[in-house]
């Protein structure tokens, strides 16, 4: 296997309308899938990508009220990081700030500017300014964020949030995680920068590669403002059944396949502890909706569809502000 680089990446959040508020308005994601999570039915899943939730593009989250707030630690994903275009920083700072998020320029890193900051839950996050946005990000979106939230800022062209950089993974044992990563995920080393050691796969843009940290801090703690997992791209299903064998031979514990009705999936916890899922690019998000109602309403695999009263009854209402049509 060769992965062409992140699939989605999923956190948790606390409040479900003040996340879907912050990625779409302030961020200026399109939601592409209101759902479930399928392993508890009683709770969202929100997915935010680029028009379409291009693989590469799709952050998503198990939003759980009342929940208590996590701790960032080592065997975490620990910081999430988009790819914007060079020279968008100074927007991006403006905007930030008519949003009332606190955002700080830290030092370049492996020569690009990043803007740090935290989601309403407390999920760390970074805009890195990069050459390569992913093509299907470029153009795909409508400016229909103009004057949507006090103090928003309308998008040009080049200013939006392109798809995934690379997140940081910190790990007490780097060498095991690389070797996964190198030996069977398919990722290069390319790049070395203050304890900091960047991986690519295949792909050509920023959502291609990965930073692992050597970190001594104590295991994270995965609740409200945490990373649940993060998930690598499998080209098709013959792909990750054959990364499956090679995950089983060395001895991990990997799940069956699961469908997730927009992808199918396998999940393991590599050696430092972080839950990994593989992922398939297909079917994708338009089986179940066209691409001018992605995200509009609640969307629910067959065998929770008989159940839909019922699970409308609990989960708690919220509103997309606008609609995100192209």
């Amino acid at each position: 296997m060769r992965s062409a680089g992140i699939h989605h990446i999923t956190a948790i959040a606390g409040d479900p309308q003040r996340n879907l508020d912050f990625y779409t308005e302030t961020l200026g994601l399109r939601l592409v899938k209101r759902t479930v999570n399928f392993d508890d039915p009683g709770s969202y899943h929100f997915y935010f990508g680029d028009n379409v939730g291009s693989p590469g593009t799709i952050i998503t989250f198990f939003p759980w009220p009342g929940a208590r707030r996590g701790v960032r630690g080592s065997g975490q994903v620990t910081t999430v990081s988009f790819a914007i275009s060079h020279n968008s920083i100074e927007f991006w700072k403006e905007r930030l700030r008519a949003n009332q998020v606190i955002a700080e320029e830290i030092a370049g890193r492996f020569g690009s500017n990043v803007l740090r900051f935290l989601d309403p839950d407390g999920l760390q996050l970074e805009l890195i300014e990069t050459p390569v946005i992913p093509s299907g990000v470029e153009g795909s979106r409508g400016s229909y964020l103009k004057g949507s939230a006090p103090g928003s800022l309308d998008f040009a062209r080049g200013d939006r949030v392109g798809g995934f950089s690379a997140p940081t993974l910190e790990v007490r044992q780097h060498d095991q995680t690389e070797n996964l990563l190198t030996e069977i995920l398919g990722f290069e080393f390319v790049a070395e920068e203050n304890h900091r050691r960047r991986f690519r796969g295949s792909g050509s843009n920023a959502s291609s590669e990965i930073d692992l940290v050597s970190s001594e801090a104590g295991f994270g703690q995965i609740a409200v403002g945490t990373v649940h997992h993060i998930a690598f791209r499998a080209a098709d299903d013959e792909e990750q059944l054959g990364v499956r064998e090679q995950l089983v031979a060395r001895g991990l514990n990997v799940t069956p396949v699961i469908d997730r009705q927009y992808f199918h999936s396998i999940y393991f916890r590599e050696p430092n502890g972080i839950l990994f899922e593989i992922a398939t690019d297909g079917p994708g998000f338009l089986i179940d909706e066209p691409a001018n109602a992605l995200g509009e309403t609640l969307k629910l695999p067959p065998i929770y569809e008989s159940n839909r009263a019922e699970i409308e009854r609990v989960l708690a209402p919220i509103q997309l502000h606008h609609s995100a049509a192209p």
